[in-house]
């Protein structure tokens, strides 16, 4: 792979083309700002120059208002003459009849006594006000400022227009003089750009230095080399990052060595395992298999390593990967054969990310063919108790029936006497009954009626039948208190209601048996995605954890010490 950076892609020549260009921009925008004030600055003193002093006005005035035109003409004609006029490229002065009465113009003198052709002028004298503006002569390419005065004369509390001051005044040598600076701007701002750019390059060297050193300090730990160290410069940022990227390795170092501790001990754990486990990559193959999976399976680690888990548990013709993963579950594997029998109990967990990923499947295997072969006599065992003591039973109670028809003659000892054994007898036959139905559960012969049941109606059907218990007192030893947590909308589930009521009994006397008095029995019904979870809860003592894992174990017998001694079968 081609590490090495482009030269326009440089992060020194970055820093210095940014600074270089926030330079430029901001000298630009100075130098705008500046030559435009200066401008501006440069026109507002030549106007102040060009304008006439109140003085020259006044004396104006006063020999336009002279009746005496021929005296009043040389006069004017003096006072131009005296006037300062470098800036002045012409000067007229006209009265309010629109006459020219003088000029500054010694070849123009011709002008004097005629009237005025300049509508500037006929305006300025027509409105009473004073008109400025800047004109450009194509001919001479030279730019004038034309200033019209007007020349009042105030008497008491009027005023009268006695006539206008026509200045035209050369911008040139303004103009002249703003290039000469503007020249002078340009070239001081070319020398700081290239000065700057040169400081850039050599900050953006001393800036790259460390990142250079970070970067190839970097590339060795992702190698696994952890042994240099960064040469930190300062306690700037850039000194902290290096501190930082020290510590990185260090770190990263310490991490690798645990992880290969920890990768030793789980290798050792994993072999000396009695159970079996495999694990397995996001597709299902296996990448992890101990001793003892690989004897389970008879199949030697070489030959698991990279197959399908399905292959190597025998599961394909009846699971696929998706059931797997979607719903991993317990399964029994039936590994027997003439010679020996080997049934597995395998436990499939998934490996999650904490953003929720699958990236695999964990598959522990035990030996349960002895556990098996235990609970298969067990349950032969009740099937075979119940057979036996059905009929002796059956034959008790319709011999206590019959001694009840005829043992009526004695009213105290024959009923009491025959109503207690009819009602044990009646308990024993359903205990007998219960363990036949749980034993044609086992071999799969018992039939399910199963229907379409809204099981809202069902639960509370159940629910207030204990109300009514609670009401008739029929548990005068206990009070309790049963609430409800049902979805707005019913549920409806396929069902046998008689053995799902029974279910429902059993959990809700076992609630009302172990709940203290007084206690709230809470009842909830909601939906999930797929399914509908029933709950019933009370507030009893509880399981401890060791015995969490035989809740379903058939006879087990939890014995509880204190604070009451009770117990309890599963």
């Amino acid at each position: 792979m081609n590490n090495r950076i482009k030269f326009y892609q440089s992060i020194k020549v970055k820093i210095a083309l940014v600074f270089a260009l926030v330079l430029l921009v901001t000298l630009e925008i100075v130098g705008a700002v500046f030559v435009r004030q200066l401008e501006h600055q440069s026109l507002a003193t030549f106007t102040n120059q060009v304008q006439l002093q109140s003085y020259v006005k006044n004396s104006l005035i006063t020999e336009l208002s002279r009746s005496n035109k021929t005296l009043a003409n040389r006069r004017i004609k003096a006072i131009l003459n005296d006037t300062d006029s470098n800036n002045t490229a012409q000067i007229q002065v006209v009265d309010n009849k629109g006459t020219i009465r003088g000029t500054n113009q010694v070849n123009n003198q011709a002008v004097v006594g005629q009237k005025t052709t300049d509508d500037d002028v006929k305006n300025a004298i027509y409105n009473s006000h004073k008109v400025e503006k800047n004109t450009y002569d194509s001919s001479s390419n030279t730019r004038y400022y034309t200033l019209i005065s007007p020349l009042i004369k105030s008497s008491g509390n009027s005023s009268a227009l006695v006539g206008v001051v026509y200045t035209k005044a050369n911008l040139d040598t303004v103009y002249q003089s703003i290039n000469s600076v503007t020249v002078i701007y340009l070239f001081a701002a070319s020398v700081a750009i290239i000065l700057g750019l040169l400081i850039s390059i050599v900050i953006s060297r001393a800036i790259t230095r460390p990142i250079e050193e970070m970067k190839k300090q970097t590339i060795r730990i992702a190698r696994g080399d952890y042994s240099g160290q960064v040469h930190v410069y300062g306690n700037d940022e850039l000194g902290q990052l290096a501190s930082a990227v020290n510590n990185l390795s260090v770190r990263v170092e310490e991490s690798h060595e645990s992880t290969e501790s920890e990768r030793r001990r789980l290798d050792s754990v994993l072999a000396n395992m009695t159970d079996g486990v495999l694990a397995t990559d996001r597709r299902g193959n296996v990448i992890i298999i101990n001793e003892t999976a690989a004897s389970f399976l008879d199949l030697d680690e070489s030959q698991a390593m990279g197959k399908s888990i399905l292959d190597v548990l025998d599961i394909r013709k009846d699971y696929s990967l998706r059931d797997l993963l979607e719903k991993p579950d317990e399964l029994i594997l039936d590994f027997s054969s003439d010679d020996h029998s080997l049934i597995l109990h395998a436990h499939f967990s998934l490996i999650q990310r904490e953003s929720g990923f699958i990236s695999g499947l964990v598959c522990v295997l035990r030996d349960i063919t002895e556990q098996q072969r235990i609970d298969q006599d067990r349950k032969q065992f009740v099937s075979n108790v119940s057979h036996e003591l059905r009929t002796p039973l059956t034959s008790v109670r319709s011999y206590i029936e019959a001694l009840h028809d005829g043992a009526w003659k004695d009213p105290k000892l024959a009923p009491k006497f025959l109503k207690v054994t009819q009602d044990e007898t009646d308990r024993m036959i359903r205990m007998i009954n219960d363990l036949l139905t749980l034993s044609r559960m086992d071999s799969g012969t018992q039939k399910m009626d199963v229907e379409l049941v809204n099981i809202n109606e069902l639960f509370n059907y159940v629910l207030n039948r204990f109300d009514m218990i609670l009401k008739k007192d029929e548990h005068p030893e206990k009070m309790y208190t049963i609430k409800r947590y049902f979805t707005k909308q019913d549920l409806w589930v396929d069902l046998d209601t008689d053995r799902f009521t029974q279910v429902l009994d059993n959990l809700m006397n076992n609630a009302i048996k172990y709940s203290p008095d007084g206690g709230v029995i809470t009842c909830r019904l909601y939906e999930t995605r797929n399914k509908v979870i029933l709950s019933i809860s009370d507030q009893g003592l509880g399981i401890p954890r060791k015995d969490i894992p035989h809740i379903f174990d058939r006879f087990y017998r939890l014995i509880r010490l204190a604070p009451v001694s009770r117990a309890a079968v599963v």
